[in-house]
């Protein structure tokens, strides 16, 4: 038997432990086959190479990292397509990363060493990375949101991820995410909070020099951006209950990538809110991994218990995750590869207070790939979902949304709406920003502000709301009252008839829906499935076919997919006490009559 054959069957073979689901001590003597599509190129040896060869080489490059990869690619050297590990000698692996660098200076990318590990016979394999140098007006970006019960430490990790240091056990890191007094009082996040996290060409993280020191002056938003080719975007969410519908919206509304969980270690188990959020991610499609905190503080029956109930909780039927610890770099490559996918959740230990774990937590946020959840538009037309409207005196009304199709540029006439009547109000953008700084376009994909004027009258913050678009003209939007989903019941302890009124999340619409119909079934339980008709409860919304949607009471009841709109289909007249009781009278005298 071959080394890459009895490479496979330990690697099958230790697949059953939950936590070496990939066979990670194998992983240097047998890889998957490469793919032709993605980021990761294999390459046995870059030796000898001659011109014409050369040309095909830089193509091939330019395609994994600026096609494929979005700005960035994993180049390995000593492995063959196939995924058989051969490795190279000293001289063979220096002449090849010599020839890796010249390819990619020809594209403008610098390229730094990811991991290296040996064979059994000494020769080197390596992984490198591959990426654009820093741009003023473009770089690659991963939307990431935190989620966890409340006190697990999600505002603390990204308090020493973004802001470098460590935490002093007494709330240092978390000031510098919190947005309002009370949540420096109280130590809970009760809004969302933005945070970025900028990598150079390199890999080296711009925020902050050292990690393990506290800068007294923290760069800028636009400090970070201008020097960064990739930039992690974060947003804290609550973890309390009493702000579910804050959360809920805040990952609905975001389309992230990646989300990220807090578990505290010193817990000894999963408690409070955390199977709620895990409910929401996996209704959402979301791949997420996991990162439990304090375990310097946790005793080693806790932090043991924590995890026990962690893995039982991923495997479950109906979660379906592959569990997987990550120790060392090799482990952090393998998650980067397969998280994507949606089947491996990555579980990493760490400490704010004494830095443990970290390190690997910021390779992998350095070689996460991004997730492409969008689905432009036909012919490309802009559409941004608005989140957020704010007044900036000397300016005007300001709104802030995600850009989910098309590229939108200053000057240009776009379409508000709708409002409380289903109607589109024509608006001018007078100048946008991304992440703080002033652009003159911004593309499909990121978060940014547009300061807006209509082209008639005045509009004021008080008129924009959270479920409002803003999109090209082109799209002819159209407000909607009436809907079909397919949905699955998750949770609830009755049952669902027709007038059934949850509260239902679609994007960065949250509004009240009643059920109106219930195809081939009286009423719903929990575990059914079946296609329901819903109706606004208050004002038409915009929405697109293929949305996913959450509807809950208090907490989540269900989740589903929008199949088909009925714009067409006007809104059942609303019936209040005295049009009841109208109606009833006249059915009586109507009644007598007879």
């Amino acid at each position: 038997m071959t080394d890459a054959a009895s490479a496979t069957a330990a690697a099958k073979k230790s697949s059953s432990s939950p936590t070496d689901a990939f066979g990670f001590d194998q992983l240097a003597r047998a890889l998957e086959p490469e793919r032709d599509d993605g980021n990761r190129e294999y390459k046995r040896r870059l030796v000898d190479v001659a011109p014409e060869r050369f040309e095909e080489l830089v193509t091939q490059l330019h395609w994994r990292c600026l096609a494929e990869g979005a700005g960035e690619a994993l180049y390995d050297l000593g492995v063959d397509d196939d995924g058989t590990v051969f490795g190279l000698s000293e001289c063979e692996m220096e002449e090849s990363v010599a020839t890796l660098k010249r390819m990619a200076e020809a594209i403008e990318c610098d390229v730094s060493v990811v991991c290296e590990r040996r064979t059994k016979t000494g020769k080197r394999i390596a992984t490198f990375l591959v990426r654009r140098r820093p741009c003023s007006s473009e770089h690659k970006e991963i939307r990431i949101t935190t989620l966890g019960n409340v006190d697990s430490g999600k505002s603390t990790v990204l308090g020493v991820l973004t802001k470098g240091g460590l935490d002093n056990g007494r709330g240092l890191a978390r000031g510098g995410v919190f947005r309002h007094k009370h949540e420096l009082e109280s130590g809970r996040t009760s809004s969302i909070s933005s945070q970025i996290m900028g990598f150079d060409a390199k890999g080296n993280i711009i925020n902050y020099s050292n990690p393990d020191v506290r800068e007294a002056h923290q760069l800028r938003w636009e400090q970070i951006c201008a020097a960064s080719s990739k930039v992690v975007h974060f947003s804290d969410l609550c973890g309390h209950e009493k702000y579910l519908r804050t959360t809920m919206h805040g990952i609905a509304g975001s389309l992230p990538d990646f989300a990220l969980m807090c578990v505290d270690a010193n817990r000894g188990g999963i408690i409070g809110m955390t199977r709620e959020h895990l409910s929401i991610m996996l209704g959402l499609k979301v791949p997420f991994f996991v990162i439990v905190t304090k375990v310097d503080m946790a005793s080693e029956e806790n932090r043991v218990a924590t995890l026990d109930a962690l893995m039982k909780m991923l495997k479950r039927p109906g979660v379906h995750k592959t569990p997987i610890l990550v120790r060392d770099d090799i482990d952090v490559m393998t998650s980067v590869k397969n998280i994507a996918g949606g089947v491996i959740t990555p579980i990493f230990q760490a400490s704010c207070v004494t830095g443990l774990g970290l390190d690997l937590i910021r390779m992998f946020l350095n070689h996460i790939p991004s997730r492409r959840t969008f689905k432009p538009l036909e012919g490309d037309r802009a559409l941004v979902h608005l989140d957020e409207s704010f007044s900036v005196q000397g300016i005007g009304t300001v709104v802030s949304g995600l850009v989910v199709s098309g590229k939108i540029t200053t000057h240009a006439s776009m379409l508000l709406g709708p409002d409380g009547r289903g109607a589109f109000t024509p608006v001018q953008v007078k100048s946008i920003q991304n992440k703080r700084v002033a652009v003159e376009a911004v593309g499909q994909g990121n978060t940014a502000s547009f300061a807006i004027k209509p082209k008639k009258g005045h509009i004021h913050k008080e008129e924009i709301r959270k479920g409002m678009v803003l999109c090209d003209a082109s799209v002819q939007p159209k407000a909607t009252w009436v809907f079909k989903a397919e949905v699955i019941i998750l949770a609830h302890p009755t049952t669902l008839r027709v007038n059934y009124s949850p509260v239902l999340h679609a994007l960065t619409v949250r509004q009240a829906a009643r059920i109106s119909a219930i195809e081939g079934k009286d009423l719903l339980r929990m575990g059914d499935r079946a296609m329901v008709t819903f109706e606004w409860c208050h004002r038409p919304e915009f929405l697109c076919e293929g949305t996913r949607i959450i509807f809950r009471e208090g907490r989540t009841k269900g989740v589903g997919v929008i199949r088909t709109i009925c714009a067409d289909v006007p809104r059942t007249p609303p019936r209040t006490y005295k049009t009841t009781h109208i109606a009833t009278v006249e059915s009586a005298h109507v009644a007598e009559a007879r």
